[in-house]
């Protein structure tokens, strides 16, 4: 059976093609695979779980619904839907995950992850990361309006983006050594991880053992997957008709 990973989509309704792309698998491909595990940045955002009535999010929280009667489908927080919480869980019937897991794919044991956390060269990030998910922080948050809410997580984007026309994407990028240093703490030879967008299979060093990292592609233009065979690991590409 198939293990499947998958992330970075960044649906909102400016993604109709992306949005119907993942709906088609769903209702596809993703149902004959033994786990579905979405490793975070499902949405472009998410204001909280009082927003699951909002007509897109009650879309693709419907569709999930629907999928995980035929796989379980483990979810685990990005930085853009770090604030989506039992509610989504229970409508969506996902289940949430850690921001780390260590999983037994087909007899190896793999660290999952969503990635934000290994780019530790961009401090100004970590700093950023740290505050928002203090349980301090999003209960300030959350006590506010949902509007008022969305409107900040708005001006958050605007700010994200300029800063990241600055910055270079080596500091964007996972730090060698903190890839490194969680692999041999949680005794992995293999990583899975999206965020930095950048899809690829890098080979390690791992004290003197061979070890990979697995990146997962995001939905930019396209949908994409791991599918994690027992004999075989691979990407594959969302297409349309996929059933």
């Amino acid at each position: 059976m198939t293990a499947i990973f998958l992330s970075d989509l960044h649906l909102s309704v400016e993604t109709p093609l992306l949005t119907g792309l993942f709906e088609e698998f769903l209702s596809g491909k993703a149902r004959s695979a033994s786990s579905l595990y979405i490793l975070g940045d499902l949405f472009e955002y998410w204001a909280g779980d009082d927003d699951l009535d909002d007509p897109f999010n009650s879309r693709i929280v419907s569709a999930m619904r629907s999928c995980s009667a035929h796989v379980p489908i483990l979810f685990m927080h990005g930085n853009r839907d770090f604030l989506i919480g039992k509610a989504f869980a229970e409508a969506s019937g996902t289940t949430l995950l850690d921001d780390l897991l260590v999983a037994d794919i087909h007899g190896i044991p793999t660290l999952i992850m969503h990635g934000d956390s290994l780019c530790t060269d961009d401090t100004g990030y970590q700093e950023f990361r740290r505050m928002v998910r203090s349980a301090d922080w999003k209960a300030r948050f959350m006590a506010q309006p949902l509007a008022d809410r969305k409107a900040q997580i708005a001006a958050l984007r605007v700010r994200s983006e300029a800063e990241k026309r600055v910055k270079s994407m080596e500091i964007m990028d996972v730090n060698q050594g903190e890839t490194i240093r969680m692999m041999r703490q949680h005794g992995c030879t293999r990583l899975i991880h999206g965020h930095t967008h950048r899809p690829a299979t890098h080979h390690l060093d791992l004290d003197g053992t061979r070890a990979e990292r697995w990146v997962l592609a995001d939905w930019r233009n396209e949908g994409s997957y791991l599918a994690c065979d027992p004999d075989n690991w691979h990407s594959e590409r969302i297409t349309t008709s996929e059933r």
